[in-house]
């Protein structure tokens, strides 16, 4: 494969890939962890499958009652068309009977058969002078008023059995009689065969008279001796088909598809479209298929025709209406448009009006959802804002009183728990002041016994101010009062090792308001100067750094003294965390454990210590303060 192959394949597979990552990034931030979404797309699936399918089964009934309408006039027009051959079969039946009822003319019509035209005349020109008045016997005069009235007529025939003559008459030549015996012709042999009433004309008749028009049919009836009955010949007419098509004037407006009348060999004998006279009806076969109703499944499968079959068994002919499915549909489109309006009109409905009322729940659940994130984070005074008496109002009803309660209890409980915690910090303070006030006069004592008095006043004057800042009581104790008491202890030590012993405090003014629990670095740091500091080197150091991390202000108070034996920081570790006091390590326990009762067990103080390199603790205080220095 060359390269441009492998490049194209690549990139189809990268946009197939990234095309289906689409689809998952879809699902999950619309619909995986969406309920009113989900909520909403399935019942928008079951709205349109159910609006299409019912619409369907109402286009399928409607289509179906069109076209059984317009086969039934389509039927009607053909029963028209029936009857119009019956009257006219009828109509031949009774030429010939009236032709019988008239003595005279029949004997006139038997004497014209049986003899030559001109014996005829002189047969004729005697009766006239016998009777003057009577004209109606002659012949050629009542053959040629009946093609006179009748326009159908195309050609009026008499042929002789015992002659093999035939005699024609009709509008347009006059009369002839022509000898069609069976030397000349096979006509006899076609008179003497039993024939459907109404056929096709006959193709050696039609040779005879040299009449070659398709568009006719002929009906053929027997003349008998009224005396013997016996066969004398046959009265023949050939009709032209248009007759056919006036019958269906009234039918021309509504009627769809073509009509056909074939005869009992399927010739055309009349088409409504013109198109078949003198061929084969292509559809014999599927008409044949069919009795005298209608088979839609059949003929869409056959040939994507609606076919209706009449068979008029006496008269030996069929009459057919064919009516192509495109046409048929065409009848019913309006229909169908309107159905698929309503259909889309409909969908738009079911799937925009429940939307909206989702969407609206929707809202509502996301507002009770933020609602109880605002009460997780602590804001009890919160209250969801809606007055609708639903399901979702209920909820909102019942958390709000579900708050008003537990605000009660908060107040009656919680807060006299609180009141608790508050005299136990106050205790634990009461218990460091003298141990703090006494470490801090051996401190004096010490220096005063190896150097005498030089420093002594410096000494003392940074312990009273010391001694104020602790004995003041503050309504807010901030860190910058906290930094600062931790200055003055640290300068009496620095002023104690001025040789030995520096220290440097790291802090941003942004922090000084910060509210501290009073008195929770100054244990920290004595409990260096206490058991960290090491009198035999001269380097040694201690840094206090303010800096804000993890969401909460830290306070990291590092030294480069003595640290802390493994297994005693394993110990001091687990005195930290030991629910009851029990004595030991009483600053760094003090602290750690009023940060927990005031801030949570997310705060308080961390130890890290490596022998003989130093240790540095950290203090966490929360960055917006829930408690207050105390």
């Amino acid at each position: 494969m060359s390269e441009d192959g492998c490049y194209n394949s690549r990139q189809k597979k990268s946009i197939r890939g990234g095309t289906r990552l689409q689809i998952v990034n879809v699902y999950k931030n619309f619909f995986k962890n969406n309920m009113f979404m989900k909520m909403l797309l399935i019942f928008s699936m079951i709205s349109i499958v159910t609006i299409i399918t019912l619409s369907y089964i109402i286009f399928l009934s409607v289509s179906d009652s069109t076209i059984r309408r317009e086969l039934a006039i389509q039927k009607a027009a053909m029963e028209h068309v029936d009857r119009y051959m019956h009257q006219q079969y009828e109509s031949v039946q009774n030429m010939v009977r009236d032709m019988h009822q008239n003595e005279a003319l029949s004997a006139n019509v038997t004497y014209l058969m049986n003899h030559s035209y001109a014996e005829y005349v002189q047969h004729m020109t005697n009766g006239y002078y016998a009777n003057r008045d009577d004209y109606s016997a002659e012949v050629l005069n009542h053959f040629q008023n009946i093609i006179n009235r009748n326009s159908d007529i195309h050609q009026l025939m008499l042929y002789s059995a015992e002659k093999q003559d035939l005699l024609t008459f009709n509008q347009y030549k006059p009369f002839r009689k022509l000898n069609t015996n069976a030397a000349r012709s096979y006509i006899p042999d076609v008179m003497a065969m039993e024939t459907p009433n109404i056929s096709a004309p006959n193709y050696w008749i039609r040779k005879a008279v040299n009449l070659w028009d398709p568009e006719l049919y002929a009906i053929r009836v027997p003349i008998n001796n009224t005396q013997t009955l016996r066969n004398i010949g046959q009265f023949l007419i050939f009709f032209d088909s248009k007759g056919i098509g006036n019958a269906l004037d009234n039918y021309e407006r509504n009627l769809k598809g073509d009509i056909v009348v074939l005869s009992a060999k399927g010739t055309v004998l009349f088409d409504s479209s013109a198109k078949y006279y003198g061929k084969k009806y292509p559809y014999v076969e599927a008409a044949d298929s069919l009795f005298d109703q209608t088979d839609m499944d059949a003929m869409k499968k056959n040939q994507n025709l609606y076919i209706n079959r009449f068979v008029s068994a006496d008269q030996g002919y069929v009459v057919i209406g064919t009516v192509p499915v495109k046409e048929m549909a065409e009848s019913y489109a309006g229909i169908r448009n309107t159905i698929i309006s309503i259909s889309l009109i409909s969908l738009l409905f079911a799937v925009l009006v429940p939307a909206f009322f989702i969407i609206n729940f929707a809202k509502r659940t996301r507002r009770i959802i933020r609602f109880t994130q605002k009460v997780k984070y602590g804001n009890l005074s919160a209250r969801i804002d809606d007055a609708r008496e639903d399901e979702l109002g209920q909820i909102s009803h019942s958390f709000n009183e579900m708050l008003d309660e537990l605000n009660l209890y908060i107040e009656r409980v919680y807060k006299a728990e609180i009141r608790q915690k508050e005299t136990e910090l106050v205790a634990l303070q009461a218990r460091i002041n003298p141990h703090f006030l006494y470490n801090t006069l051996e401190v004096i004592r010490m220096r005063a016994i190896s150097q005498g008095a030089r420093d002594v006043g410096e000494m003392i004057y940074s312990l009273s101010v010391l001694f104020k800042s602790l004995v003041q009581q503050k309504p807010n104790y901030t860190l910058k009062d906290e930094m600062e008491a931790c200055r003055l202890y640290l300068e009496l030590f620095r002023i104690r090792y001025k040789d030995i012993f520096i220290y440097t405090i790291q802090i941003d003014s942004i922090y000084y308001g910060h509210p501290v629990v009073k008195l929770s670095l100054q244990p920290i740091i004595e409990n260096y100067v206490v058991h960290g500091i090491r009198t035999e080197r001269s380097d040694n150091r201690l840094s206090i750094t303010v800096v804000e991390a993890g969401g909460a202000l830290q306070i990291e108070v590092r030294d480069n003294g003595k640290g802390i034996d493994p297994s005693r920081l394993t110990e001091i570790q687990e005195e930290l965390e030991r629910p009851e006091e029990s004595g030991q390590m009483f600053g760094l326990r003090s602290v750690h454990s009023r940060l927990r009762y005031l801030y949570g067990p997310q705060f308080g103080i961390t130890i890290v210590s490596t022998l003989e390199e130093g240790t540095m603790i950290r203090v966490r205080y929360p960055t917006h303060s829930e408690g207050k220095g105390v």
